[in-house]
Protein backbone atom coordinates (compact mmCIF):
# COMPACT_ATOMS: atom_id res chain seq x y z
CA UNK A 1 0.00 0.00 0.00
CA UNK A 2 1.59 3.26 -0.50
CA UNK A 3 2.91 6.00 1.42
CA UNK A 4 0.77 9.64 1.09
CA UNK A 5 2.54 12.86 2.46
CA UNK A 6 1.74 16.17 1.71
CA UNK A 7 5.29 17.75 3.18
CA UNK A 8 7.67 15.23 2.75
CA UNK A 9 10.56 17.49 4.46
CA UNK A 10 9.22 16.96 7.54
CA UNK A 11 10.85 14.49 10.65
CA UNK A 12 8.87 14.72 13.60
CA UNK A 13 12.60 13.58 15.66
CA UNK A 14 13.84 16.46 14.28
CA UNK A 15 11.17 18.64 14.24
CA UNK A 16 11.52 22.44 15.97
CA UNK A 17 8.59 24.34 17.33
CA UNK A 18 7.75 27.97 16.57
CA UNK A 19 9.09 30.72 19.36
CA UNK A 20 5.17 30.73 20.31
CA UNK A 21 5.46 27.32 21.75
CA UNK A 22 9.06 27.76 23.69
CA UNK A 23 9.58 26.41 27.04
CA UNK A 24 9.65 30.10 28.05
CA UNK A 25 6.12 31.04 27.15
CA UNK A 26 3.94 32.06 29.69
CA UNK A 27 1.60 28.87 28.05
CA UNK A 28 3.64 26.63 25.95
CA UNK A 29 0.26 25.46 24.80
CA UNK A 30 -2.73 27.43 23.91
CA UNK A 31 -5.35 25.30 22.65
CA UNK A 32 -5.16 22.70 20.36
CA UNK A 33 -6.93 24.14 17.17
CA UNK A 34 -4.52 27.43 17.81
CA UNK A 35 -1.38 25.55 18.39
CA UNK A 36 -1.50 22.92 15.22
CA UNK A 37 -2.20 26.64 12.99
CA UNK A 38 0.78 28.00 14.41
CA UNK A 39 2.85 24.95 14.10
CA UNK A 40 1.13 24.04 10.40
CA UNK A 41 1.91 27.88 8.84
CA UNK A 42 5.63 27.52 10.51
CA UNK A 43 5.88 24.53 8.58
CA UNK A 44 4.61 26.14 5.37
CA UNK A 45 7.10 29.06 5.87
CA UNK A 46 5.05 31.35 6.45
CA UNK A 47 4.62 33.50 9.55
CA UNK A 48 1.77 32.38 12.19
CA UNK A 49 2.15 36.22 14.19
CA UNK A 50 0.67 37.61 11.17
CA UNK A 51 -2.51 35.59 11.77
CA UNK A 52 -3.27 36.13 15.39
CA UNK A 53 -5.42 39.16 15.67
CA UNK A 54 -8.69 37.58 16.28
CA UNK A 55 -7.50 36.88 20.14
CA UNK A 56 -8.58 40.25 20.92
CA UNK A 57 -12.26 39.78 20.43
CA UNK A 58 -12.61 36.96 23.21
CA UNK A 59 -14.58 37.61 25.30
CA UNK A 60 -16.53 35.36 28.40
CA UNK A 61 -19.26 33.35 27.18
CA UNK A 62 -20.68 32.04 31.00
CA UNK A 63 -19.21 28.85 31.83
CA UNK A 64 -16.36 29.55 29.50
CA UNK A 65 -13.99 31.79 27.78
CA UNK A 66 -14.23 31.91 23.53
CA UNK A 67 -12.37 28.90 21.94
CA UNK A 68 -10.54 31.15 20.30
CA UNK A 69 -9.70 29.99 16.14
CA UNK A 70 -8.02 31.21 13.71
CA UNK A 71 -10.51 32.48 11.43
CA UNK A 72 -10.67 30.24 8.22
CA UNK A 73 -11.31 33.32 5.70
CA UNK A 74 -8.26 35.56 6.85
CA UNK A 75 -6.34 32.05 6.67
CA UNK A 76 -6.63 32.63 3.35
CA UNK A 77 -6.65 36.56 3.13
CA UNK A 78 -2.91 36.40 4.04
CA UNK A 79 -1.51 33.29 3.08
CA UNK A 80 -4.09 32.01 0.34
CA UNK A 81 -4.65 28.41 2.65
CA UNK A 82 -8.14 27.56 2.14
CA UNK A 83 -9.73 25.35 4.49
CA UNK A 84 -13.38 23.57 4.10
CA UNK A 85 -15.62 21.12 5.81
CA UNK A 86 -14.60 17.22 5.04
CA UNK A 87 -17.76 15.02 5.18
CA UNK A 88 -16.96 12.09 6.73
CA UNK A 89 -19.29 9.60 4.67
CA UNK A 90 -16.94 6.80 4.63
CA UNK A 91 -14.09 5.08 6.72
CA UNK A 92 -11.60 8.65 7.90
CA UNK A 93 -8.45 6.45 6.46
CA UNK A 94 -10.32 6.60 3.31
CA UNK A 95 -10.93 10.52 3.32
CA UNK A 96 -7.56 10.79 4.35
CA UNK A 97 -5.90 8.66 1.16
CA UNK A 98 -7.58 10.48 -1.09
CA UNK A 99 -6.99 13.90 -0.37
CA UNK A 100 -2.94 13.50 0.75
CA UNK A 101 -2.21 11.98 -1.97
CA UNK A 102 -3.87 15.06 -3.78
CA UNK A 103 -2.00 17.53 -1.54
CA UNK A 104 -4.12 18.16 1.06
CA UNK A 105 -4.07 18.26 4.50
CA UNK A 106 -6.50 16.66 6.73
CA UNK A 107 -7.55 18.36 9.94
CA UNK A 108 -9.90 15.95 11.88
CA UNK A 109 -10.99 15.24 15.59
CA UNK A 110 -9.23 12.48 17.27
CA UNK A 111 -9.07 11.20 20.63
CA UNK A 112 -6.00 11.89 22.58
CA UNK A 113 -5.92 8.54 24.53
CA UNK A 114 -4.29 7.07 21.51
CA UNK A 115 -2.08 9.87 20.61
CA UNK A 116 1.71 9.38 22.15
CA UNK A 117 2.70 13.14 22.24
CA UNK A 118 0.05 13.55 25.27
CA UNK A 119 1.96 11.26 27.56
CA UNK A 120 1.97 12.03 30.93
CA UNK A 121 -1.72 13.38 30.47
CA UNK A 122 -4.12 11.60 28.23
CA UNK A 123 -1.92 8.98 26.73
CA UNK A 124 -3.60 6.00 27.63
CA UNK A 125 -5.35 7.05 30.52
CA UNK A 126 -8.33 9.25 29.71
CA UNK A 127 -9.86 9.42 26.35
CA UNK A 128 -10.57 13.36 25.37
CA UNK A 129 -11.47 15.08 21.96
CA UNK A 130 -9.08 16.99 20.51
CA UNK A 131 -7.74 17.75 16.76
CA UNK A 132 -4.97 16.84 14.68
CA UNK A 133 -3.83 17.69 10.94
CA UNK A 134 -2.98 14.32 9.24
CA UNK A 135 0.16 14.90 7.04
CA UNK A 136 2.13 11.64 6.52
CA UNK A 137 0.31 8.45 5.98
CA UNK A 138 1.74 5.02 5.58
CA UNK A 139 -0.72 2.57 5.53
CA UNK A 140 1.30 -0.49 5.16
CA UNK A 141 3.72 0.17 8.18
CA UNK A 142 1.17 1.66 10.04
CA UNK A 143 2.52 5.14 10.82
CA UNK A 144 1.03 8.40 10.74
CA UNK A 145 2.53 11.67 11.00
CA UNK A 146 0.80 14.28 12.10
CA UNK A 147 0.56 17.98 13.98
CA UNK A 148 -0.70 18.42 17.41
CA UNK A 149 -0.85 21.10 20.19
CA UNK A 150 2.77 22.50 20.26
CA UNK A 151 4.74 20.10 17.60
CA UNK A 152 4.53 17.10 14.73
CA UNK A 153 4.46 13.63 15.92
CA UNK A 154 4.30 10.20 14.75
CA UNK A 155 2.39 7.73 15.91
CA UNK A 156 2.39 3.78 14.67
CA UNK A 157 1.14 0.50 15.52
CA UNK A 158 -1.82 0.18 18.00
CA UNK A 159 -1.90 3.86 18.21
CA UNK A 160 -2.38 4.07 14.29
CA UNK A 161 -5.70 1.13 14.63
CA UNK A 162 -7.33 2.95 17.18
CA UNK A 163 -7.19 6.22 15.95
CA UNK A 164 -8.48 4.91 12.22
CA UNK A 165 -10.90 2.86 13.64
CA UNK A 166 -9.27 -0.33 12.08
CA UNK A 167 -10.27 -2.91 14.71
CA UNK A 168 -14.08 -2.56 14.42
CA UNK A 169 -16.59 -2.53 11.76
CA UNK A 170 -17.91 1.13 10.43
CA UNK A 171 -20.88 1.17 13.39
CA UNK A 172 -24.13 3.79 12.26
CA UNK A 173 -24.00 4.71 15.92
CA UNK A 174 -20.69 6.14 15.53
CA UNK A 175 -21.21 10.01 14.60
CA UNK A 176 -18.80 11.16 12.04
CA UNK A 177 -15.80 13.26 12.71
CA UNK A 178 -15.89 16.86 11.84
CA UNK A 179 -13.26 16.73 9.34
CA UNK A 180 -11.87 19.75 7.31
CA UNK A 181 -9.45 19.36 4.00
CA UNK A 182 -6.92 22.31 3.92
CA UNK A 183 -5.50 23.45 0.10
CA UNK A 184 -1.67 24.85 0.50
CA UNK A 185 -1.50 24.32 -3.33
CA UNK A 186 -2.30 28.47 -4.10
CA UNK A 187 -0.50 29.23 -0.59
CA UNK A 188 1.21 32.97 -1.34
CA UNK A 189 4.45 34.20 0.73
CA UNK A 190 3.89 37.75 1.05
CA UNK A 191 6.54 40.32 2.16
CA UNK A 192 6.83 41.10 5.37
CA UNK A 193 5.61 44.82 4.42
CA UNK A 194 2.44 43.30 2.81
CA UNK A 195 1.35 40.83 5.25
CA UNK A 196 2.13 43.35 7.88
CA UNK A 197 -0.91 45.71 6.46
CA UNK A 198 -2.97 43.12 5.88
CA UNK A 199 -2.42 41.83 9.16
CA UNK A 200 -3.65 45.80 10.36
CA UNK A 201 -6.64 45.81 8.86
CA UNK A 202 -8.19 42.63 10.12
CA UNK A 203 -6.84 44.19 14.01
CA UNK A 204 -9.55 46.90 12.95
CA UNK A 205 -12.01 44.61 11.91
CA UNK A 206 -11.74 42.47 15.07
CA UNK A 207 -11.74 45.81 17.42
CA UNK A 208 -15.39 45.88 16.23
CA UNK A 209 -16.19 42.49 17.78
CA UNK A 210 -14.55 43.33 21.24
CA UNK A 211 -17.29 43.31 24.05
CA UNK A 212 -18.86 46.22 25.10
CA UNK A 213 -18.71 45.96 28.58
CA UNK A 214 -15.57 44.72 30.43
CA UNK A 215 -15.77 40.51 30.71
CA UNK A 216 -13.29 40.12 33.64
CA UNK A 217 -15.99 41.59 35.56
CA UNK A 218 -18.22 39.31 34.87
CA UNK A 219 -15.40 36.80 35.10
CA UNK A 220 -14.67 37.75 38.61
CA UNK A 221 -18.69 37.53 39.59
CA UNK A 222 -19.31 33.94 37.85
CA UNK A 223 -15.95 32.58 39.51
CA UNK A 224 -17.39 33.93 43.09
CA UNK A 225 -20.46 31.89 42.62
CA UNK A 226 -18.57 28.97 41.22
CA UNK A 227 -15.95 28.25 43.60
CA UNK A 228 -17.61 26.24 45.98
CA UNK A 229 -18.64 23.67 43.66
CA UNK A 230 -15.76 23.87 42.42
CA UNK A 231 -14.34 22.94 45.64
CA UNK A 232 -16.93 20.19 46.00
CA UNK A 233 -16.14 18.55 42.84
CA UNK A 234 -12.87 17.95 43.30
CA UNK A 235 -9.47 19.17 41.22
CA UNK A 236 -10.65 16.56 38.10
CA UNK A 237 -13.78 19.15 37.31
CA UNK A 238 -11.76 22.32 38.67
CA UNK A 239 -9.03 21.41 35.72
CA UNK A 240 -11.97 20.93 33.08
CA UNK A 241 -13.05 24.11 34.22
CA UNK A 242 -10.15 25.84 34.31
CA UNK A 243 -8.87 24.97 30.49
CA UNK A 244 -12.37 26.38 29.54
CA UNK A 245 -11.90 29.44 31.40
CA UNK A 246 -8.57 30.82 32.99
CA UNK A 247 -6.34 28.93 29.99
CA UNK A 248 -8.36 30.53 27.28
CA UNK A 249 -8.20 34.00 28.58
CA UNK A 250 -4.90 33.93 29.76
CA UNK A 251 -3.25 32.12 26.24
CA UNK A 252 -5.52 34.28 23.97
CA UNK A 253 -3.86 37.33 25.39
CA UNK A 254 -0.90 36.08 25.43
CA UNK A 255 -0.60 35.58 21.52
CA UNK A 256 -2.95 38.67 21.53
CA UNK A 257 0.86 40.71 23.12
CA UNK A 258 2.55 38.61 20.64
CA UNK A 259 0.63 39.95 17.54
CA UNK A 260 0.91 43.16 18.54
CA UNK A 261 4.43 43.26 19.27
CA UNK A 262 5.16 41.81 15.34
CA UNK A 263 2.90 44.80 14.61
CA UNK A 264 4.66 47.21 16.17
CA UNK A 265 7.90 45.50 14.73
CA UNK A 266 6.80 46.34 11.28
CA UNK A 267 6.32 49.99 11.82
CA UNK A 268 3.14 50.20 13.65
CA UNK A 269 3.27 52.70 16.56
CA UNK A 270 1.04 53.26 20.00
CA UNK A 271 0.70 49.80 20.68
CA UNK A 272 2.86 49.55 23.47
CA UNK A 273 0.36 50.01 26.52
CA UNK A 274 -1.59 47.46 24.92
CA UNK A 275 1.29 44.87 24.80
CA UNK A 276 1.91 45.74 28.63
CA UNK A 277 -2.12 45.27 29.49
CA UNK A 278 -2.33 42.16 27.73
CA UNK A 279 0.89 40.27 29.16
CA UNK A 280 -0.34 41.36 32.48
CA UNK A 281 -4.13 39.24 31.89
CA UNK A 282 -1.72 36.12 30.59
CA UNK A 283 0.80 36.12 34.22
CA UNK A 284 -2.47 37.06 36.05
CA UNK A 285 -4.10 33.70 34.72
CA UNK A 286 -1.63 31.22 34.94
CA UNK A 287 -0.82 32.23 38.32
CA UNK A 288 -4.54 32.08 38.85
CA UNK A 289 -4.69 28.98 37.98
CA UNK A 290 -2.28 27.63 39.75
CA UNK A 291 -3.74 29.00 42.90
CA UNK A 292 -6.86 28.16 42.24
CA UNK A 293 -5.79 24.63 41.76
CA UNK A 294 -4.50 25.20 45.42
CA UNK A 295 -7.31 26.16 46.76
CA UNK A 296 -9.92 23.29 45.34
CA UNK A 297 -7.35 20.79 46.53
CA UNK A 298 -7.44 22.01 50.52
CA UNK A 299 -10.83 23.57 49.65
CA UNK A 300 -9.50 26.50 51.89
CA UNK A 301 -11.16 30.37 50.82
CA UNK A 302 -10.28 31.91 47.62
CA UNK A 303 -10.60 35.61 47.50
CA UNK A 304 -8.13 37.40 44.72
CA UNK A 305 -9.47 40.78 44.43
CA UNK A 306 -6.43 42.25 43.19
CA UNK A 307 -5.58 39.71 40.25
CA UNK A 308 -9.56 40.34 39.39
CA UNK A 309 -8.49 43.96 40.28
CA UNK A 310 -5.39 44.13 37.59
CA UNK A 311 -6.95 42.06 34.99
CA UNK A 312 -10.29 44.21 34.82
CA UNK A 313 -7.79 47.43 34.38
CA UNK A 314 -5.82 45.73 31.89
CA UNK A 315 -8.32 44.49 29.81
CA UNK A 316 -9.74 48.40 29.25
CA UNK A 317 -6.04 49.91 28.99
CA UNK A 318 -5.27 47.64 26.18
CA UNK A 319 -8.16 47.64 24.33
CA UNK A 320 -8.68 51.62 24.85
CA UNK A 321 -5.08 51.82 23.71
CA UNK A 322 -6.05 49.77 20.56
CA UNK A 323 -8.77 51.78 19.56
CA UNK A 324 -6.31 55.25 20.08
CA UNK A 325 -3.74 53.38 18.05
CA UNK A 326 -5.65 52.01 14.70
CA UNK A 327 -8.12 55.71 14.74
CA UNK A 328 -4.85 57.14 14.54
Amino acid sequence: MPRYVVLEYLDASQYTRHALHADDCTWTEKNCYADLWIELLHSLKLDPLAALSFTIAIDFEGDQWTFFKPVHDELHELYGVDVQELTVWRPLIDHASEHLRHGKLVSTEADAFWLPDTAGTDYRNKHSKTTIVLNDLDIEHQRLGYFHNAGYYQLHGEDFVKTFRLDVAPDPTFLPLFAEFVRIDKRVQRSPHELATRAWTLLAKHLQRVPSDNPFTRFRERFANDLTELQTQGLAFYHAWAFAATRQAGAAFELAAAHLRWLSSHGYKGLDSAIEAFDVISVDNKAFILKGARSVNSRRPLDLPATFDRMEAAWAQGIQALRRAVQG
